[in-house]
């Protein structure tokens, strides 16, 4: 079971033991763990599940162009470790993932 590191905006950190399969948002999610929103689901149909990938991001697949376009418009500034986290499948490969959640998804 992958292990993903949240960074919180207050900067408080949470280890969450996720299933493989799942998403990063779905673990941040089930946790309870402020600042996921996940208006749409997990369908990737709007921005709000919008994390800063800290380690790992080189294991990530490539940014496709639905989830390019919806990264343009998030609410928290877009940098180039942006990604969506309902778009993050986790796996064993993915275990010791670090992202970091922004201070707002709205």
């Amino acid at each position: 079971m992958p292990k993903i590191t949240f960074i919180l905006p207050d900067g408080r950190s949470e280890i969450v033991e996720a299933a493989a399969g799942d998403t990063a948002m779905y673990a941040a999610l089930s946790q309870g763990l402020d600042g996921i929103v996940a208006e749409c689901g997990g369908n990737a149909v709007c921005a709000t599940c919008h994390v800063y990938v800290e380690e790992g991001l080189s294991r990530l697949p490539p940014v496709d162009g639905n989830e390019d376009d919806l990264l343009d418009g998030a609410a928290a500034e877009r940098l180039p470790t942006s990604r969506l986290s309902c778009q993050i499948k986790l796996s064993d490969d993915l275990d010791g993932l670090v992202v970091r959640i922004p201070d707002r998804q709205f």
